[in-house]
């Protein structure tokens, strides 16, 4: 039988399916290949050769084809349509060639689908390719660009900048963006501006809104009235006149729906919409487009098959109506400079299925289904059309003007399925509906009300914004941007808050460096044409080796360039150029560079294994730090007073802030020290309430039994702790609330710890207590339980858990009802009923769960 190799046992599954008994499917799972992470796998003495290692992993799948060709020599490599999976199908056939279980002359088939679906393999299977030759160069010039510049920037690093993880052709440039956008936001200077709104009546008693436009006879600008002052004189102008309507147009408008997803659009709309990660979407379009659910998911390309377009206008007739069908089909031509990526939209296979019919479990895989299913639709509706309306309201003496807008939509169209989320939340005022208002009316005012502005910073980025940001300059691919953006996270150069990316310490050093040693290849155009190229060569038009050697020879020379340089001497570089951040000028005027706490040291910008951060030079006398974002930044330390002869000291470290007793010393080198517990405010904090904190633990009393009994925080928040003079260990109970630490009382604690011994929880040590014996499953043996669960009360019989109805009380639960609903829900688990109790059998539901749990992943 002839064998057919893809990528992952999960497309497999689903090709096999289609392919039936005539063929042996298996998966490589990824790429089988590598450069080995050591010096000289590019060698760039010869010709770019470039040394492949086989993954310690991958032995076993690529020993497994090539046994099966032992059988059929006839191979069929079906990765994916892209860059990578042309790369995979080489990989695969270079290293059975080697291996022998390929002749030299054997010919190899390539065969390409951007849908797994029995029309796409069929119709694939009877067009087979050879491996396109300039796509394999393109992925080879890619790959030796990146261990060129990971493999020779990242030492540099190191050496440097101690606590600096890497540098990345492209993941350095996008970590640019974000500590750029950083600096921007800490340069910005909000500026203060009013608006005037009124509230205006109509004759038949209706209310609608309007904004001050006109003053003094003049159109207003943005800051026209910047202060308080100016907002009372322009409430006083609008009060002390009569208004009445001077004109009213009703304009026509109609709004189109948005291209169809390709992959950077479908990253932006799942994190705007779902708040779902980059590498969490291309994931779960994975796992969709495997199952034969979409088409191929990393693409450039927004134009859609005929017989896509003419099965989606067949849908949208029969869910909506004709009158959502436009005359014409919408025609999305592709944008995208690399014919390589630009396979088709990201689309349903099957556009008449809607989530809901094809019963999806995983709840990603079904949101995001039903995202593409929209928005593929709503490509192929008609326009939405609205009629604006603007009124113009003014006074008899034209030295005041306002303005209402509104919108109606007077037929829906595409949005009846689908809206485009938005970056921003800014609420449109033509999104309103203005009452009905005839030109000469009067306009009666119910208020006037000014209203204070500030101008706002750029926002951070989220991942969706950075991923426009790349695209829009031209850095990196779709098969990239999820990669990158998780590389930048998981070295610690940046964090997710909230959605938004904020850089690290260490990200802003490591730029910062870049850009002073390195500029070039930091640069976003660089970067960009770099792309250019490499587009190119997949196109057939460049050689790839040529590329590689304008690269390196002026790559190499910056390196060697840096080669001499001491880390005193790039700390000094990165001092000047970070200097506006690291020292702002101070309210009192003094000098910013000036410790704050010695009041004689110079402050200076030093490294350490958790990245830079500001210290006093007169170190180890003063030991002031603070991070590298400023004074009063998150991680200043302030005296709070004095104990005993000790400052109080409030910090910040790496795992939040805490309170400290005096500073390090020679005798006294690890003061005492405590964590400010969850929900403490840190501007809150006083003297009073660091004591508190650094007296624990504190001890309520002795226990009846014996052993005092003492209050803490831990790792996992407040507890009560015990240890009886026969127990081996103590015995330690949590506490809700933070207060109890300080206030719990001797009759409480007792308790709260007998009731910790009689239920010690759910540890490796002690099973949970069962709220109810009902006895041995009468059919098939075993104990069958009520527990008390996160989520409720439920029955539970070997490895089956059944959710007990919300309207039967756990104490009443009968045998007769546990063991309906444990065989309903092993019915719907896809798990076999046991067979009658014997001990020699008895592990084999549990043998057989790894079958049952992938069928369901499926």
């Amino acid at each position: 039988m002839p064998v057919v190799v893809v990528e992952s046992p999960a497309k497999a599954k689903t090709i096999n399916k289609y392919l039936g008994s005539d063929y042996t499917v298996l998966a490589s799972y990824g790429h089988v290949r590598d450069l080995p992470p050591k010096d000289g796998s590019v060698d760039t003495e010869h010709d770019f050769d470039m040394k492949w290692e086989i993954g310690v992993d991958s032995r076993k799948h690529v020993k497994a084809i090539a046994d099966a060709l032992k059988n059929d020599p006839n191979l069929i490599l079906a990765t994916d349509p892209d860059r990578e999976g042309e790369a995979i199908s080489w990989h695969l056939e270079e290293a059975l060639r080697k291996r022998k279980a390929i002749k030299k002359d054997t010919p190899v088939s390539r065969v390409v689908f951007n849908a797994i679906t029995k029309a796409a393999v069929t119709e694939a299977m009877k067009n087979p390719r050879e491996i396109d030759a300039p796509l394999v160069e393109a992925y080879l010039a890619r790959r030796a660009l990146d261990y060129l510049v990971g493999f020779n920037l990242s030492p540099v690093l190191w050496r440097k900048l101690p606590g600096a993880r890497s540098a990345g052709r492209v993941q350095s440039v996008c970590l640019r963006l974000i500590v750029e956008r950083e600096m921007e936001i800490e340069a910005f200077n909000p500026q203060e501006y009013w608006t005037v709104k009124a509230v205006l009546g109509t004759s038949r008693g209706q209310e609608y809104e309007a904004r001050l436009t006109v003053l003094a006879g003049k159109k207003l600008e943005k800051f026209d009235i910047s202060n308080e002052t100016q907002a009372e004189l322009a409430v006083q102008a609008v009060n002390s006149r009569d208004l009445s309507i001077t004109s009213v147009e009703a304009k026509p408008a109609a709004r189109n729906p948005s291209a169809p997803f390709m992959t950077s659009t479908l990253q932006q709309e799942a994190s705007r919409k779902f708040g779902m990660g980059a590498r969490a979407c291309m994931s779960t379009a994975q796992r969709l487009y495997e199952a034969g659910h979409i088409t191929y998911m990393r693409t450039d390309g927004i134009d859609m098959a005929p017989e896509a377009v003419t099965e989606a206008r067949a849908a949208i007739a029969a869910r909506f109506g004709e009158k959502y069908v436009p005359k014409e089909p919408r025609i999305y031509k592709n944008k995208a400079k690399n014919a390589q990526e630009a396979h088709e939209c990201i689309r349903p296979t099957n556009l008449g299925a809607d989530a809901a019919e094809l019963k999806l479990r995983d709840a990603d895989q079904a949101k995001l289904y039903d995202l593409i299913w929209k928005r593929t639709l709503a490509c192929q509706m008609e326009s939405a059309r609205m009629e604006r309306t603007t009124v113009e309201i003014g006074s008899q003496d034209g030295q005041v003007g306002l303005r209402a807008t509104g919108q109606v939509v007077l037929f829906d169209g595409f949005m009846a399925v689908y809206e485009e989320g938005r970056d921003d939340t800014v609420v449109d005022d033509d999104d309103k509906r203005l009452p009905q208002i005839s030109q000469g009316d009067p306009a009666p005012k119910k208020s006037v009300i000014p209203d204070q502005h500030h101008t706002q910073p750029p926002p951070r980025y989220t991942e969706a914004t950075l991923v426009k940001r790349m695209e829009e300059l031209g850095i990196g691919r779709p098969s990239t941007y999820a990669s990158v953006i998780t590389t930048i996270q998981d070295r610690e150069y940046v964090r997710k808050e909230q959605n938004r990316l904020f850089p690290e310490d260490k990200g802003r050093i490591v730029t910062i460096f870049l850009l002073n040693f390195f500029r070039k290849y930091v640069g976003y155009e660089f970067t960009s044409s770099l792309e250019d190229e490499l587009d190119d060569v997949s196109a057939g038009n460049r050689d790839y080796k040529s590329v590689l050697a304008r690269f390196w020879k002026d790559f190499s020379a910056a390196i060697a360039e840096t080669s001499d340089l001491r880390i005193s001497e790039v700390l000094d570089v990165l001092d000047a150029a970070l200097a506006p951040q690291l020292y702002p000028p101070r309210e009192d005027g003094s000098d910013p560079r000036v410790c704050p706490k010695c009041g004689t040291g110079q402050l200076h910008l030093k490294s350490s294994r958790t990245g830079g951060f500001v210290g006093c030079g007169n170190y180890p006398e003063c030991t002031y730090t603070r991070p590298i974002a400023g004074e009063g930044a998150e991680g200043d330390e302030r005296v709070l007073g004095e104990d005993a002869g000790d400052e109080i000291w409030l910090k910040s470290g790496r795992f939040g802030p805490y309170v400290q007793r005096g500073e390090p010393t020679p005798e006294n080198k690890k003061p005492p020290r405590a964590s400010l517990p969850k929900g403490w405010d840190k501007d809150a904090m006083d003297l009073e309430k660091a004591l508190t904190l650094l007296s624990l633990p504190r001890e309520i009393g002795e226990h009846p039994e014996g052993g005092a009994i003492t209050t803490n925080f831990g790792r996992f928040g407040p507890y009560v702790m015990h240890q009886l003079p026969d127990d081996a260990k103590p015995t330690y109970a949590n506490l809700k609330d933070p207060n109890d630490v300080f206030e719990l009382g001797m009759n409480r604690a007792v308790e709260l710890l007998a009731e910790k011994r009689a239920n010690p929880g759910r540890g490796r040590s002690a099973a949970a207590k069962p709220l109810k014996e009902l006895g041995e499953h009468p059919e098939s043996g075993g104990p069958v339980n009520v527990m008390e669960g996160r989520y409720g009360p439920y029955v539970k019989w070997d490895k089956v858990n059944a959710t007990i109805p919300k309207d039967v009380e756990a104490a009443n639960v009968t045998m007769e009802q546990a063991v309906e609903w444990i065989a309903e829900k092993a019915a719907k688990g896809g798990k076999k009923k046991a067979a009658p109790k014997k001990k020699a059998p008895a592990k084999k539901p549990a043998a057989k769960k790894p079958a049952a749990k992938k069928a369901a992943s499926k």
